[in-house]
């Protein structure tokens, strides 16, 4: 995960509230505003973030001595079908040992082995050790080499929020271990994408039995279709699985930012009350919430991310903005927002990136068509009409247009067709 990825996740994370022109005159003269903020995912943005191979440092709310906490992970007997195969316990245990030899916490006294059990992938643990400063958990997986530990989480207080309790397994990740943390828990083994590019997942309850539920599960090798939330479905509950970090980030390596495009159209900021590409405004989570996968984990294909900002011909703001997910195309959703009312997606369609003209979108009660093209000099007509200066890289054309004329840097002209 780079810069731009933690910057991109806070980002949406973030609160951003917007006051149009004249509030308070209208406070005043008793008129009403709802403000939408946006629910705050810092903590699982940290915590993903945190929780790295051996050096890094968990911090959750509470206290690493309570011992509610203590007793479920540390001193709670084995609990999984081979809790009394003493021979894969020393297994389990010899390669725990080996695994935390270089742990930045030092580990105190013996190692618990909270779950042990057999999966389709082969025979997996869980762990759990104090050490210095807290604890050390992580799981110990299947190999053709024997037991293996994965990702060594060191934890300084109590709550399992950002510890992994899930875990990939086999060659082809097609196997999902899900720890029993006496929360329920729902599972979405897909993720497909409605006509309107909306997000269709269906969530079903995880059958816990003897402190764990293995899931058989699509090969999740080059993206994760798979989704794991606690009760109710939402980001903020969502849960961290061990190995996803292989699928997003091969060779652990980083992958390239995104371009980040933003056009204010001529007439914007009479009705936004200021620049708002000035001010990297983003749709609020909530009107983009059927575009957005809650509980699921992406990363991108490069593709721009592209906001274009504006008015319609009957006042209200227009935002448009791209989601682009893995190697799915980018979905452009265009947002509209009546005067001190919340925003709410009423178009969108996909983009095209390698087309003169790869942004074309007409907005509903004839309010124009909204088309893009980074770098290019624009034009329209209506029917066999005159062509019509529309300026450069993004424009809002009147609903009666029917061709857009795109010319790009190197003088190349080409006609495209916006008729409804």
């Amino acid at each position: 995960m780079n810069d731009s990825d933690v910057r991109g996740i806070l980002h949406r994370a973030t609160d951003d509230l917007v006051s149009p022109p004249g509030l308070l005159a209208e406070v005043r003269r008793g008129g009403r505003r709802r403000v939408v903020r946006r629910r705050a995912v810092l903590a699982a943005v940290c915590a993903a973030v945190v929780a790295v191979p051996v050096a890094g440092v968990l911090d959750l709310p509470g206290n690493a001595g309570d011992p509610q906490f203590a007793s479920l992970l540390l001193d709670e007997p084995t609990r999984g079908d081979l809790a009394a195969d003493e021979g894969y316990l020393r297994q389990v245990r010899t390669a725990w040992q080996r695994g935390t030899e270089q742990a930045d916490d030092r580990p105190r006294g013996e190692p618990n082995v909270v779950w042990a059990g057999r999966t389709p992938a082969g025979p997996a643990a869980y762990v759990a050790q104090r050490s210095v400063h807290g604890m050390t958990t992580g799981f110990v997986k299947p190999t053709a080499d024997g037991p293996r530990v994965g990702t060594l989480t060191q934890v300084t207080d109590t709550g399992t929020d950002g510890v992994e309790q899930a875990v990939l397994l086999g060659p082809q990740r097609d196997v999902l271990l899900v720890l029993d943390s006496g929360q329920p828990v729902e599972f979405s083994p897909q993720l497909r994408y409605a006509p309107d590019g909306k997000i269709e997942r269906t969530f079903e309850p995880v059958a816990f039995r003897d402190g764990a539920a293995v899931l058989s599960v699509p090969p999740q090798r080059t993206k994760l279709t798979i989704a794991l939330s606690r009760t109710p479905v939402e980001q903020r509950n969502a849960m961290l699985i061990e190995g996803t970090s292989e699928v997003l980030f091969p060779g652990n390596k980083d992958r390239p930012a995104p371009p980040l495009i933003r056009y204010t159209l001529p007439g914007a900021e009479q009705v936004w009350g200021m620049d708002p590409a000035a001010k990297e405004v983003i749709a609020p989570t909530e009107a983009l919430a059927g575009y957005l996968d809650t509980a699921g984990a992406h990363t991108h294909d490069g593709s721009p991310r592209l906001w274009v900002y504006g008015a319609t011909p009957d006042g209200r703001r227009l935002l448009l903005e791209t989601v682009q997910y893995d190697d799915e195309p980018s979905h452009v959703i265009a947002l509209l927002a009546g005067k001190y009312l919340p925003f709410e997606a009423v178009a969108s369609t996909t983009a095209d990136w390698s087309a003169p003209l790869p942004v074309r979108l007409r907005l509903p009660d004839n309010q124009g068509v909204l088309v893009a093209a980074e770098g290019s000099a624009l034009s329209y007509r209506v029917g066999d009409g005159q062509w019509q200066d529309a300026g450069r890289n993004a424009a809002l054309l009147p609903a009666t247009a029917t061709d857009v004329r795109v010319t790009d840097a190197n003088g190349t002209t080409t006609n495209v067709s916006v008729a409804p």
